[in-house]
């Protein structure tokens, strides 16, 4: 169906650190959230809208389909799930084995799962029954879920079209369709896909699309399938944030290990990123091994694994957590105060999705870059590209910056065995390694202390052949 053009407009800037991240002197009943969600939203701890909040809420609570632009961390998920209860429980009627009356779309499963982390307390609230559907698992709960009833899905694409193909969902009384991270999702390919589902929906029903940015594919959808959208964006599409400190550590290859496992040490969560699978994977073992409780999120993991090790960074049992780009987009831990780009990604819209991962809805935080020599030109067309001014400081292991970035005293435990640090790190016992032989016992006098721990792992980093993936 072919759509007019948008014909409301706003755009919004976030304020400033140094002000609270909120739309001043709004409140949730002002805009016209129901009392009984105003009073869920108060029970999580979510009492004043965010600006993206505040501009598009009442264009979604009355009925109309919204196009929401806003950098990561703008506080987007309430923006559409507000409005989607809110109209599911003033409509309220028996639930159809099947046939959803509210859908979200998600591009990554770790996303899926979030967003059904935020909705579900305030669905309960008001009755209303909710369910995630992904891919990585077995699909048969999901279709005795969907038999039992269900008002709102959380779903990624790919398996929703699956059940959607076998009978087992119907998307012919979907009254509200929401695109989250709809530029997500053409990075992906996932846009025929989505295409597919949305046809299926009713032509009449709301659609609200949420993206940072409004690349031509995403705009391709804003057209076919989004009749006259009131468009609302706060900041410009990936925008730095101001209460984000970002540096350039430029270090020797050998010494970005001995760096690295310095900052991780440090009290409070650190997200680390590097560009491959096998990175990852070794590069979380290896900090494991250094004393620094560390877990991988890499696109090798089964679902459970990739969600008991969310989960053990989210509750502090590993604070540091070792990532490709899966979980740039859509991950969302609190109080991340460090994003480390271990290696620095191709393109800066990479950079800036990564670095959301921090400084989120109006906190602050560090974004450190590891830069070797052969990669100077590369990181200044970067940053360049990603419109920031970081300070680039020439540094090595001790380094006083090094305290200044990442305050607090070090903290090392006593490395696991070497199954157990792979196991964590690779997240799945079917992945394990055979153990390693164990070290031979030092010297007699000799003591191990954190400098030679993490210089002692640094000197595996490049061993072997460099491998691609996600």
């Amino acid at each position: 169906m072919a759509a007019r053009r948008p014909i409301h407009t706003s755009t919004l800037s976030t304020p400033s650190a140094v002000d609270a991240p909120s739309a001043v002197g709004t409140t949730f009943a002002g805009l016209g959230v129901p009392a009984e969600l105003v009073a869920a939203l108060a029970v999580a701890g979510i009492t004043t809208p965010f600006p993206i909040q505040a501009a598009t809420l009442p264009d979604a609570l009355s009925g109309r389909d919204v196009l929401g632009r806003g950098r990561t961390g703008s506080g987007k998920t309430y923006a559409f799930a507000i409005p989607v209860l809110a109209r599911l429980a003033a409509t309220a009627r028996s639930r159809r084995p099947g046939r959803p009356r509210a859908l979200i779309l998600a591009p990554t499963r770790e996303l899926a799962v979030q967003i059904e982390a935020t909705i579900k307390p305030l669905a309960k609230a008001l009755s209303l029954r909710t369910l995630t559907i992904f891919g990585g698992v077995r699909p048969w709960p999901q279709v005795r879920g969907l038999r039992a009833g269900v008002d709102l899905v959380v779903a990624c694409p790919g398996r929703l079209a699956d059940h959607v193909q076998t009978g087992h969902a119907h998307l012919d009384e979907v009254e509200m369709t929401v695109l989250d991270e709809a530029d997500h999702m053409a990075d992906l390919g996932f846009l025929p896909v989505v295409r597919q589902l949305l046809d299926r929906t009713p032509r009449a029903g709301q659609r609200l699309l949420f993206s940072a940015t409004l690349d031509a594919e995403v705009d391709v959808l804003v057209r076919r399938y989004l009749t006259e959208p009131a468009v609302h964006s706060v900041d410009s599409p990936l925008s730095p944030v101001s209460a984000m400190s970002h540096h350039i550590l430029h270090v020797r290859r050998d010494d970005r290990l001995p760096v690295l496992a310095d900052l991780a040490a440090a009290p409070g969560r650190t997200l680390v990123f590097t560009r491959t699978r096998h990175g990852a994977k070794a590069l979380a073992r290896r900090l494991t091994d250094a004393g620094v409780p560390t877990v991988a999120l890499h696109g090798d993991l089964n679902q459970n694994a990739r969600s008991r090790n969310l989960r053990a960074f989210a509750e502090g049992s590993a604070r540091t957590l070792v990532a490709t780009d899966i979980a740039a987009r859509g991950i969302h831990v609190d109080d991340v105060s460090l994003v480390i780009h271990a290696d620095p990604p191709v393109e800066h819209k990479a950079y800036l999705h990564r670095s959301g991962r921090t400084a989120r809805a109006g906190a602050r935080g560090t974004v450190v870059t590891l830069m070797t020599d052969e990669q100077v030109s590369d990181v200044r067309a970067l940053t360049r590209k990603a419109g920031i001014a970081p300070t680039t400081t020439r540094l090595g292991p001790g380094h006083p910056l090094l305290a200044e970035l990442a305050v607090g005293p070090r903290s090392f435990v006593t490395p696991p065995p070497s199954s157990a640090a792979e196991t964590s790190a690779a997240g799945s016992p079917a992945r394990r390694r055979r153990s390693r032989p164990k070290p031979k016992p030092a010297a007699a006098g000799t003591t191990r202390n954190t400098r030679s721990g993490a210089a002692a792992f640094s000197t595996r980093t490049h061993a072997g052949k460099r491998r691609t993936g996600r």
